[in-house]
Formats: C-alpha cells, structure tokens, sequence
C-alpha cells in the first residue's frame, strides 16, 4: 500500500512542492493561491492554503506562523483530508 508520504516525497524531488518554514523546521508542502472574487465580483482575493502529509506537521493549529519563499502567513484553519493522512490549512497573509 502507498503511504501520502511516499507521495509528497515523489512530488517533492519532482518540483512540484515548496519549502515552508514551521518552528524552525523545513517542510515540503503543496502551497496554492488562488485568486478568488469578492464583493459580489467586484474584486479578487488569494486565497493561500497549504496541504501536507499529517506526520510532517502533527502539531500545527491555528494562530501558528508560517514562511514561505520568504512571505510570512498566519494558520487560520486547519482540516484534515480524506481518511486524515493529509491535512490542508488555511493562511491568512502577514
């Protein structure tokens, strides 16, 4: 049976991942901002989140800070995906 892990490990030294700083540790996760609209289609707003396997990051909760290529983020909510190998947390930019 194939683990999550083995996954992001794949997509990892494929590329396809980005490097978040976690209370002084590196993690590899799937960073997305995407544009969504606001104020009824008046305006558009990122919406940052991350994805990561649940072993990499077992204590990470909401209020907790976040780097990425050097931006820092805010954990607004976190939510576990799936049989809850994989987690997907919400940021708010800083």
């Amino acid at each position: 049976m194939v683990r999550i892990e083995d996954f992001y490990d794949a997509a990892g030294r494929s590329g396809l991942l980005v490097d978040a700083e976690i209370d002084g540790h590196t993690i590899a996760v799937d960073f997305r901002s995407p544009d969504e609209t606001v104020l009824d289609g008046l305006a558009l707003s990122a919406d940052y989140t991350i994805r990561f396997p649940t072993s990499a990051l077992p204590s990470l909760a909401a209020g907790d800070t976040v780097s990425i290529d050097g931006s820092n983020y805010r954990v607004r909510d976190i939510r576990s995906i799936g049989d809850g190998s994989e987690r997907r947390a919400s940021l708010s930019r800083l």
